[in-house]
């Protein structure tokens, strides 16, 4: 998965309207609302947006005539292989009416120029697991969450031992399953969380 690095901001004129573009990385529904909060200019005339998050995505054309300008912005995150990504792109208008074409070429242009101003960063999925082991085993655990690049989310103590919540790349799942049960003798039990 490609994503944004950081935030990116383009202004450009066309045809004496101002289109002022914001790109970012957004990871849950309510983040695309701060971020819109953010990017917004309530002087303006519109303010469309798009965004993508794994198989969700919304568009608005905040007044602008159906489909020219939320659809071509998303169609402009989909065609650089984006996710998690939002783009807001707010037009003064300069007293030129840019008919139906032009109005989809100014909001994909704008969307694209603006997302090419940013930096693109590879995002591997990840997952969620728990691990579960008896207390004798903690040092071979973590020696195996740190070979996979494991981020702890949580630890509980019990009885039996520990149960430790993390955060892993698919990718790298079942390397770590392997792992703890070569080193473990199968005494470790890692189960996906859903």
């Amino acid at each position: 998965m490609y994503t944004l690095a950081g935030p990116a901001t383009i202004e450009i004129e066309i045809k004496r309207s101002r289109f002022v573009a914001h790109a970012a990385r957004v990871d849950s529904l309510a983040e695309t609302l701060e971020f819109y909060e953010h990017a917004a200019d309530p002087s303006a005339t519109h303010n469309c947006w798009a965004w993508r998050l794994d198989h969700q995505y919304r568009f608005n054309d905040d007044g602008e005539p159906a489909s020219t300008a939320g659809k071509p912005i998303l169609s402009t995150i989909d065609g650089k292989g984006l996710d998690h990504v939002m783009v807001v792109v707010t037009r003064h208008y300069g007293g030129i009416k840019l008919g139906v074409g032009g109005l989809v070429r100014a909001y994909s242009g704008s969307a694209g120029q603006c997302i090419d101003q940013a930096r693109i960063l590879e995002v591997q999925p990840r997952m969620e697991c728990a691990v579960q082991a008896q207390f004798g085993w903690t040092g071979q655990v973590y020696a195996a969450l740190n070979a996979c690049n494991a981020r702890k989310l949580s630890e509980q103590y019990n009885d039996a031992g520990i149960e430790i919540h993390v955060e892993v790349a698919k990718s790298a799942f079942k390397k770590l399953r392997t792992l703890l049960r070569d080193t473990t003798r199968g005494e470790v039990t890692v189960r996906k969380r859903s």
